[in-house]
């Protein structure tokens, strides 16, 4: 049994990450400072760094959790041997929209706080993670097209990334139920993606 010390520190460490899960969302990870999480958490800034080195570390604590459950549903997909690289392709893409409209107040956070370029050497271990999220997509594009040419395969890759994020941006504000809206995407996004295919293909030829 957990003494009145040990759950005190535990919901200590609980309100901070709601703080700034809540801040960050709010404002933006770059313009909220330890302070404000603090006072919005009810503690003092120096109880903060009792729990939490800095606020990277309460960047990586809400991310890569989540983070990494995306990415093992994505490489469940990506297996498949019972789909087309095109399904492939597809429910990849609709996993990856439907994540991000489930966290919709945070899934920017999530992707873009620290963030690094795709084709340089990560340091921070969440922009690890998305670049292996990425590198998955990538894969998934290479499946469909064949192409040789890594620079063109970057490229082709980093469109079909702006898409979705695209589709994102358009949606991410919209207060109707996830699987309503998920229900009402798929079969315009399906054809999205049938579409930006072919355009892929008319550019290799």
């Amino acid at each position: 049994m957990k003494s009145r010390q040990e759950q005190r520190s535990e919901e200590t460490q609980k309100l901070i990450l709601e703080s700034a899960a809540n801040l960050f969302a709010k404002k933006g990870y770059d313009a909220v400072t330890i302070r404000e999480i603090a006072k919005n958490a009810g503690c003092s800034h120096t109880a903060i760094y009792l729990y939490f080195r800095d606020k990277e570390t309460l960047l990586h604590q809400l991310s890569l959790p989540p983070l990494h459950q995306l990415h093992q549903k994505l490489q469940a997909i990506s297996k498949l041997d019972s789909l087309s690289p095109e399904s492939k392709l597809k429910e990849i893409s609709l996993e990856y929209m439907s994540f991000c409209l489930k966290n919709r107040s945070m899934y920017d956070v999530f992707f873009n706080a620290k963030s690094s370029r795709v084709d340089e050497k990560p340091e921070l271990e969440v922009n690890q993670l998305r670049i292996e999220i990425f590198n998955l997509l990538k894969s998934i594009i290479q499946e469909n097209l064949s192409i040789s040419n890594e620079e063109q395969l970057l490229a082709f890759s980093r469109i079909y990334y702006y898409q979705l994020n695209g589709v994102l941006s358009t949606y991410s504000y919209q207060h109707e139920p996830h699987d309503l809206l998920m229900e009402r995407l798929r079969p315009t996004f399906n054809l999205a993606i049938e579409i930006l295919l072919l355009g892929f293909q008319e550019k290799l030829k």
